[in-house]
């Protein structure tokens, strides 16, 4: 299923990821995220991009980009796994594995598509 999302609904998932007021410090962060995870072919030799690449461009450039003044990490991963099930495909990581994916991705040990690979070993 092809589901695109806009930055009212990353605020939604915020409202629920972070409890706290936290207000967003670059919404040109959210809306990099909403382009990104838009892209129709991610790569020249790829086809069409299933959920898991989408999300994993979400979580990329949320974890990248850090649009909120904190807790930016909590919010990506909670992004991620909104965006599967609203996509009908759940995700099951297993214990301590998307907190793992999370720092990778901040010290530049993965890339977009090795995420969306893990992402797509967790589908429930």
């Amino acid at each position: 299923m092809i589901l695109h999302i806009d930055v009212p609904w990353l605020l939604d998932v915020q409202e629920q990821a972070v409890p706290e007021d936290v207000s967003v410090a670059d919404y040109s962060g959210l809306v990099a995220a909403v382009a990104r995870h838009k892209t129709r072919i991610p790569r020249p030799s790829a086809t069409e991009p299933d959920a898991a690449w989408r999300a994993a461009a979400l979580l990329d450039t949320l974890v990248r980009l850090e649009p909120l003044p904190h807790r930016n990490a909590l919010f990506a991963c909670q992004v991620t796994v909104a965006y599967m099930h609203a996509c009908g495909e759940g995700v099951g990581p297993p214990y301590g594995a998307l907190v793992d994916l999370v720092r990778d991705i901040q010290a530049g040990k993965t890339s977009v598509y090795q995420t969306a690979g893990r992402l797509r070993t967790w589908r429930i």
